[in-house]
């Protein structure tokens, strides 16, 4: 996927310098530029990546029309108006996407004239799917936490069962019956209560918080944004405003939908019935690195638009297939780079001989490369263990609750021929 994605376009006006007038257009902005286009002609008159901005800024053209004015460098200062929704809407999310790529890439505005090796470019991705494979596994470990606390249920709720059983039996006896226990009454056994602290499972990281990400937020409307926070939690999700107060919180189970507009636009619903749904809409930067949580802890409810299919192709092929595509491809990249094989067939030249020759990787990404490959087949094994031990306790839960339910129906069973 390209990283240079069309975020979101609005209608609005551009002050056009050199004739003097207003033009009308499409605001673009994409993850790394923005640009203006006509919608007359169609030109784009003007486009620029956003770490060339220096300011952003909201003034009012002749002190009545509102208008968004941008600093480039050079002192070229562009003027936007007549945005629709409405002005507050584009500044927050131009100026989100700015700020939050002037903080992932600090010396970006420095070294931008300075192109990415394609080693660097490999080692990067491979970080990233390296991430996304860690993200993945430790939502698996808490979710295997989270069986074992439903095993520890089930066989509280056996134990109890079996008291009930016994108590239903003292019951059923007749109180002349020799052999009845309410004759002769002996003290009960008094187990040590567990404490629910030590055999609840703790979730990871500070209330089992999975990832934060800062997010331009609309409820219910577009017309209203205003800038907040993103809290991915294992139990659920968590939505804050830029001064922490919370503004909603959706438990895991609450979710019903979750649609996906693009790589850095979702929304969120809970349907509710005689009332408005509660429906929030999250524009982030960040986007992406959330997406794949929340296709773990969401598999049912997410719904990819049409803006977002780009995202599918990412997931069709099975994760087995893509780590051992990926192991085998980079392995034999790595291993032609360290050999410096040169393509079989003909050779045109020795110009073209000269240029196969060269490594397209160093010494130094390939052994970062080779020890992220190693980090993720590990992670990978872990993943796939871990599912195979979450199965057979899933076996085991289910034996456990059809022992339950037929035990339950027994003894409702008992009880109406007691009364």
């Amino acid at each position: 996927m390209s990283r240079d994605v069309c975020i979101h376009t609005w209608p609005c006006t551009y002050y056009l310098e050199p004739k003097r007038r207003w033009v009308t257009g499409q605001l673009s902005l994409t993850s790394l530029s923005l640009r203006f286009m006509t919608d007359s002609t169609g030109e784009i008159l003007v486009s620029f990546p956003l770490s060339s901005i220096v300011e952003i800024k909201k003034e009012a053209s002749h002190f009545i029309f509102s208008s968004i004015t941008i600093l480039e460098k050079g002192h070229a200062k562009h003027w936007f108006s007549s945005l629709r929704p409405s002005r507050n809407v584009v500044f927050s999310i131009i100026e989100h996407f700015w700020r939050e790529l002037l903080l992932s890439q600090p010396g970006a505005v420095a070294d931008a004239s300075v192109p990415r090796t394609r080693g660097e470019e490999l080692t990067g991705l491979m970080a990233g799917s390296q991430k996304r494979l860690e993200d993945t596994a430790r939502v698996l470990h808490h979710q295997g936490q989270q069986l074992d606390s439903v095993m520890r249920g089930l066989d509280k709720m056996e134990s109890d069962l079996e008291v009930a059983d016994r108590l239903l039996t003292e019951l059923e006896s007749p109180a002349w019956w020799p052999f009845s226990s309410k004759l002769w009454k002996t003290p009960p056994e008094t187990k040590p209560r567990e404490d629910v602290s030590m055999t609840s499972c703790e979730p990871f990281g500070k209330e089992g918080i999975l990832i934060k990400i800062p997010a331009v937020i609309s409820h219910r409307t577009e017309s209203h944004v205003k800038p907040g926070r993103l809290t991915v939690l294992v139990s659920g999700l968590e939505i804050h405003d830029s001064s922490s107060l919370l503004m909603h919180r959706f438990e895991r189970e609450d979710v019903d939908d979750i649609k996906v507009h693009s790589p850095y636009e979702i929304s969120i619903r809970q349907r509710f019935i005689g009332k408005p749904d509660m429906a929030y809409r999250l524009i982030s930067a960040k986007m992406p690195e959330v997406i794949p949580i929340l296709e773990v802890q969401f598999s049912k409810k997410m719904e990819l638009l049409e803006d977002a299919l780009v995202l599918r192709s990412a997931r069709t092929s099975s994760p087995a297939e893509k780590s051992c595509s990926v192991w085998h491809a980079a392995s034999g990249l790595m291993g032609r780079t360290l050999h410096r094989e040169p393509p079989a067939g003909d050779q045109e030249g020795t110009a073209l001989h000269l240029q196969t020759s060269l490594p397209a990787l160093s010494e130094a990404d390939t052994q970062e490369l080779t020890q992220i490959l190693r980090r993720m087949k590990g992670l990978a094994l872990e993943a796939e263990s871990e599912l195979e031990r979450q199965d057979e306790a899933l076996d085991g839960v289910a034996a456990a609750v059809d022992r339950a339910t037929l035990t339950i129906d027994k003894h409702n069973r008992r009880m109406k021929r007691l009364t």
